[in-house]
């Protein structure tokens, strides 16, 4: 009987420890997981942000060149004036 029982608490004890191996494993995949989603995450919104960035830099640009041939018109007419 102490035999048997000796052997039941060894495969408790393994038994055990294979659980928790294998949570471990699950829960560090489950945060590589999430930690790739973040950088992913990340990624997307610093792309999103220069993309913004050149838009806005180009929409400032156009609106330049406008001034600057609205000005230039502008000026041509008071020569002629």
């Amino acid at each position: 009987m102490a035999s048997f029982k000796k052997s039941f608490e060894s495969l408790k004890g393994t038994s055990h420890s294979a659980a928790k191996g294998v949570t471990d494993t699950a829960v560090q995949a489950a945060q590589d997981a999430v930690q790739q989603v973040a950088d992913s995450s990340k990624e997307t919104a610093n792309t999103a942000a220069q993309e913004a960035g050149r838009q806005t830099q180009a929409a400032i640009g156009k609106a330049a060149d406008t001034a600057t041939d609205t000005i230039k018109v502008f000026g041509q007419k008071l020569e002629t004036k």
